[in-house]
């Protein structure tokens, strides 16, 4: 039903890239073929060369260098009228406002990706653009909004049978189940996905599927061993390819299930490595949330509770001023399970 998986972002003479290429092969070639494209007048070939030096900048955490590059692309692809060239740029664009926190931006560059997209007659640009927009409202914690938009990717998917993007709709189907607590369901969908990506040969995607998969495993069988056995099957794909992003969340949910465990002080010590991953790529959601696991992991290994108090405080601001409408929730469960409820935050200031 689903054939090879592919990098429709690798275009032009890099469509020899395969969806698996080291990010700093991608890297190296994009640069490449961007300077000859750049020497032979060729704009429309700078323009889809500098997408895919732009993407293996966003994926190897170079924020900088990621966002001159989009830039660029998109402006070589306006010089040469290429609309669905300039819409795959304003993608990339997106999704790197995205991973650095800056929500309302991704929505916006997001948007206009998939309207220009759709002007164009690149149904799968539109189709990236309008995935990164649900994306982008379920990291947010907007479920209501962005399910059935989701749903909908995926049955385009299935029915065009685009594994990767069949791949990524599942994983994110199931980490919606997975935050309202339908582990059930959310096990069978990142298990499907995991199958799919598989047989696709589509590394990055099997990785985050056996992410997930070890997420759901950890918290709802307390299966610790088997959680730590695929992530580091997970971790293998994220090193071969050079994946920083995904490796860091790799290790903050290597930390989650440690912490699951009782295994605290191990816990500590991998949501401090993976905090130290986040601020290198100046990524502000993984920044936080790592932040969270270290401050619960040294709470259990006796830090004051005033201190720990405090720093969930700055963390609840932290997460809600980055646009994460879950953000509270997740503190106060912090709270309750350190027993910090207010009243006895309140009795400790006190004294």
């Amino acid at each position: 039903m689903y054939g090879k998986a592919f990098a429709p972002e690798y275009q032009g003479a890099l469509t020899t890239l395969s969806v698996n290429s080291s990010l700093t092969d991608v890297l190296a070639a994009g640069t490449e073929q961007l300077r000859a494209a750049e020497r032979a007048g060729e704009r429309t070939e700078a323009a889809r060369s500098g997408l895919a030096v732009a993407e293996a900048h966003r994926r190897l955490g170079q924020v900088a260098d990621a966002d001159r590059a989009w830039k660029a692309s998109y402006r070589t692809a306006r010089e040469a009228g290429d609309g669905a060239a300039m819409a795959w740029a304003l993608w990339s664009g997106g999704t790197l406002a995205r991973q650095r926190g800056a929500f309302p931006l991704a929505w916006r560059l997001l948007r206009l990706a998939a309207e220009l997209g759709g002007e164009s007659g690149d149904i799968v640009v539109r189709g990236y653009s309008l995935a990164g927009m649900a994306e982008t409202g379920r990291i947010q914690g907007d479920y209501e909004a962005v399910t059935t938009l989701h749903e909908q990717l995926l049955a385009e998917a299935r029915k065009r049978g685009e594994a990767r993007h069949t791949v990524w709709a599942l994983e994110g189907i199931a980490q919606i189940h997975r935050n309202t607590g339908a582990y059930d369901t959310a096990y069978a969908l990142f298990e499907e996905a995991a199958g799919i990506a598989a047989g696709a040969e589509d590394r990055r995607g099997h990785a985050w599927a056996l992410r997930g998969l070890a997420d759901i495993v950890s918290v709802r069988d307390g299966d610790w061993e088997r959680a730590l056995e695929l992530l580091t099957e997970a971790e293998a794909s994220c090193r071969a390819m050079k994946l920083s992003g995904a490796l860091a969340y790799n290790h903050k949910m290597r930390g989650n299930v440690l912490y699951r465990a009782g295994r605290y002080a191990e816990a500590r010590d991998v949501y401090t490595r993976a905090l130290a991953e986040f601020e290198e790529m100046s990524e502000p959601r993984g920044r936080a949330l790592s932040r969270l696991g270290l401050a619960k992991s040294l709470a259990r290994l006796g830090r004051d509770l005033d201190e720990t108090a405090a720093e969930l405080d700055e963390l609840a601001d932290l997460l809600d001023g980055i646009g994460l409408r879950h953000a509270r929730q997740m503190v106060e469960r912090a709270r309750t399970e350190l027993g910090l409820t207010a009243a006895r935050v309140g009795a400790e200031a006190a004294r």
